[in-house]
């Protein structure tokens, strides 16, 4: 399969198990290698893991001994960088992802949903090029994983960092992107790649509710072959 993703687009993966989602995500993260073919990233081939990626988990973690903020600034302190330094950009992180008052609580303290913001500024404090997420919203109830969805898009509007975004759910992954790459299993391939021409801020009306939000699910549908719910 080949596709490309430009710098500060949001692309979902879209497509049932077994098909390569995460596969694909753990590719582009350096953490396993291509039988054939290669990633390229900002002009450089991804031979590992490096710092200009950053891989957010379905399962949230975080070091159970560590709070909040500890947790948020691992990276930066197992790279050398001084305790004043790698605090204050921690802190800044934890803020944006909604999370400020709770530095010093520890995960068993704070509930799931905090829990994957907890994560995802973790992974936003090496500023990394490309945020590449499998599934993290799929073990928190509905109404947090909508909640995280806004959450996210409104940290990204702000960063615009390049983002790939596994998910099972038709409706999050038009509601988030701005493209949809539908994958079929066995063998696992594109079957379509689906420009959600919608408009941004999504967060600030109904999206969902509008026709063209309902043509966008049914051209996923179809590509699925409705093997996988809204």
């Amino acid at each position: 399969m080949n596709f490309q993703v430009p710098e500060a687009e949001f692309v979902c993966l879209l497509g049932p198990s077994g098909c390569g989602k995460t596969t694909l995500i753990r590719i582009a993260a350096g953490l396993v290698t291509a039988d054939a073919g290669t990633v390229v990233l900002d002009d450089r081939v991804v031979t590992g893991p490096g710092t200009d990626r950053a891989l957010v988990f379905q399962s949230y973690g975080l070091l159970p001994w560590r709070s909040v903020l500890r947790n948020v600034e691992f990276g930066l302190e197992i790279s050398g960088m001084s305790k004043s330094e790698r605090r204050a950009i921690a802190r800044e992180k934890i803020k944006r992802v909604g999370l400020e008052g709770f530095e010093s609580h520890f995960p068993h303290q704070i509930s799931g949903g905090m829990q994957q913001r907890v994560g995802l500024a973790r992974a936003l404090v090496r500023d990394p090029s490309l945020l590449l997420m499998d599934e993290p919203f799929a073990a928190v109830d509905m109404q947090t994983r909508e909640t995280l969805q806004e959450e996210l898009l409104r940290v990204w509007t702000e960063s615009k960092r390049t983002v790939m975004f596994v998910t099972h759910s038709i409706d999050e992954a038009i509601y988030l992107a701005d493209r949809v790459i539908v994958m079929q299993a066995n063998p696992g391939k594109i079957v379509e790649d689906i420009t959600v021409d919608l408009p941004r801020p999504r967060f600030d009306y109904d999206v969902k509710a509008t026709a063209e939000f309902g043509e966008l699910r049914h051209r996923c549908r179809e590509a699925l072959g409705q093997r996988v719910p809204a």
